[in-house]
């Protein structure tokens, strides 16, 4: 076989699968939540979910090269063995380090999503709408209503984001008792 530089020489297939199946778990979940609770058409909602998963998946990886190669090598042996056999030599010893880990992925996860969707809103939105409103009083119907629709943007990616996680958590449960 020739050798490609730019090709490693172990290709990850399963951990490529795996976040694959992620994504196609995540996606229609975020998507739904997103439909029902802010009321964009099902058009919209997809489109918004796949840009958001695809971008969070994406900027995930680069963070997670980054990240791995300044690991000590005890901890990157630990991450490469459970990536690719799906094992953990010293679970008591890394047990603590995973659950952290893993919330904070979950709350970066959340707040890449929120500031990604903001700015597909913001941008996607039609330019003659919003331009130039008038001064809007302190504690007007129109602000307060903007604000309500902060929070709930907010609480429904929070909510999406939770599911999603939920179920690749699951997966993960699923994934282990039968490899």
């Amino acid at each position: 076989m020739p050798d490609y530089p730019f090709l490693p020489r172990i290709f990850p297939l399963g951990v490529i699968l795996l976040d694959l199946l992620f994504l196609l778990v995540a996606m229609p979940i975020e998507a739904y939540i997103l439909n029902t609770r802010l009321k964009f058409d099902k058009k919209s909602s997809i489109f918004y979910s796949v840009c958001i998963n695809l971008f969070s998946s994406v900027i995930g990886w680069i963070i997670f090269f980054v990240v791995e190669s300044v690991l000590p090598v005890r901890y990157k042996s630990e991450l490469i063995n459970y990536l690719f056999f799906n094992r953990l030599e010293y679970a008591y010893s890394i047990q603590t380090f995973i659950v952290l880990t893993a919330f904070i992925i979950f709350f970066a996860t959340f707040l890449f999503k929120y500031v990604l969707l903001r700015i597909m809103l913001v941008s996607l939105s039609e330019p003659g709408k919003n331009r130039q409103e008038p001064l809007i009083r302190r504690n007007s119907r129109r602000n307060y209503k903007i604000k309500l629709q902060n929070t709930n943007l907010i609480t429904s990616l929070l909510i999406a984001n939770a599911l999603s996680y939920s179920l690749i958590v699951v997966i993960l449960f699923i994934r282990a008792a039968y490899v």
